[in-house]
């Protein structure tokens, strides 16, 4: 029998060990789902706080019930900071940030580092994948020589390697870990039989496609779908707010089409750890092939632009009612980057603190998911504030709905504010105190 063939019977009997390095949006709940299913699973993560949190049962994520690690915990889930022990699961799976730099360049240092940490303990007959969104080229060019190098084993004879990106929208009620089907890649046909067989215990559908390049850019054209088509819309916001007509109702109108429209909707920039970054990540390796990305490219200046724009429309409105930015009290109505979720990660939100805070004014937020800032990498100096009351929005000279939380009760922010921006239409009726932005 062949060692690919030993692995899927492994695999098949629920007799294998998963390990998942990255236990954060995407690598808890797929442990979650992994442990759901039968499987004994290990995680790892260099932050110590998560490990106490799961061996104790409790949920660092809002949309993640307790309840639901505390059953993993019971059915043999455990986590460790201690990479040595990556030489124990029989399946690998790479679940680490991909950010970029201040040259909005890839910054592949979580999966050098994540690679150089396991290298050192891979053992024949594993399977690595790596579900971090990347460019083309990343498993082939950077991951698996790592491994190859340490270890003195072959890819694809003595371990084998895979990419499948995460597909993981938080806080989705239509669609979770389990039922979003996920794209598998291979480096070989053991690989990919390998990978396939893995996944296909707990995803309800695999697309397996011929090669590791391949799963990469799928991840990245769907993201980059999902820019462009927002860049076009938030274009078209400015241009329809010139021509006074109102860019929700136009969109509502248009999604009655029942063929070749998808609905797209406005908002104060791109938020979360996928579109505002993927996109550039196939800007960036183009151009190792003498390609100017300028869709792309054009798409990423206008999403960036937007919190300026909100900004403006801001003091626009002030200077309507004869005052200031500047010296002006500014509540901004969610942290996050979508709503009813505590993920922060690329908000437009925080880029709007500090654009407003430039200005001279002095600038609050309310989050009923976020009541302390935790530290970002970009944003560290927001860090530790507190969020405000809801009641207190009498008290501010405008308010800034960011982010459309349900649980906001925005006729209360209509009737009590002085003058509300609102940049998701969370508010439909229309009032004096009301502009869109």
């Amino acid at each position: 029998m062949s060692e690919v063939q030993q692995f899927v019977d492994k695999v098949k009997n629920k007799e294998a060990l998963i390990g998942i390095i990255g236990l954060g949006y995407v690598g808890l709940p797929l442990a979650l789902r992994f442990s759901e299913v039968g499987f004994k699973v290990l995680g790892f993560d260099l932050d110590g706080s998560k490990i106490q949190k799961i061996h104790s049962g409790q949920s660092y994520i809002k949309h993640i019930d307790s309840s639901k690690i505390a059953g993993a915990v019971q059915r043999g889930f455990t986590a460790t900071t201690d990479f040595s022990r990556a030489k124990e699961p029989d399946a690998i799976l790479i679940c680490v940030p991909t950010p970029l730099t201040h040259h909005r360049e890839p910054d592949m240092s979580y999966i050098v580092n994540t690679a150089n940490q396991i290298a050192r303990y891979i053992r024949k007959g594993q399977l690595v994948v790596l579900e971090s969104t990347t460019y083309p080229g990343t498993t082939v060019e950077i991951l698996i020589p790592i491994l190859e190098k340490a270890t003195g084993l072959k890819c694809g004879t003595d371990f084998w390697a895979a990419f499948s990106p995460e597909r993981e929208d938080p806080n989705n009620p239509d669609y979770h870990t389990a039922t979003i089907p996920k794209v598998v890649g291979g480096v070989n046909p053991d690989a990919l039989a390998a990978a396939k067989t893995l996944y296909d215990q707990v995803i309800v559908k695999t697309v397996p496609v011929s090669n590791t390049q391949t799963a990469e850019a799928a991840k990245l054209v769907e993201n980059i779908f999902r820019c462009i088509n927002i860049a076009m819309v938030n274009e078209l916001k400015m241009v329809f707010d010139r021509m006074g007509i109102d860019i929700w109702e136009v969109i509502d109108a248009a999604k009655t089409k029942p063929f070749g429209f998808m609905a797209f909707y406005p908002g104060p920039g791109l938020g979360g750890h996928c579109i505002p970054i993927d996109p550039f990540y196939l800007t960036w390796k183009a151009r190792e092939f003498g390609i100017s990305t300028r869709f792309i490219e054009l798409a990423g200046e206008i999403n960036t632009a937007m919190p300026e724009y909100v900004v403006q429309r801001t003091m626009d409105a002030l200077n309507d009612r004869e005052k200031s930015l500047k010296g002006s009290k500014v509540l901004i109505v969610g942290l996050a980057y979508k709503r009813d979720i505590d993920d922060m990660r690329e908000s437009p939100s925080l880029i709007l603190i500090d654009l407003y805070e430039k200005k001279g004014a002095k600038v609050d937020y309310y989050d009923p998911y976020i009541p302390v800032v935790p530290p970002t990498r970009e944003h560290a100096h927001l860090a530790g504030r507190v969020s405000a009351k809801l009641e207190d929005v009498k008290n501010y000279d405008v308010v800034v709905i960011s982010t459309d939380h349900s649980n906001v009760d925005y006729n209360y922010v209509l009737k009590n504010a002085k003058l509300v921006v609102d940049t998701r239409n969370a508010i439909k009726e229309g009032a004096p105190n009301k502009i869109k932005a």
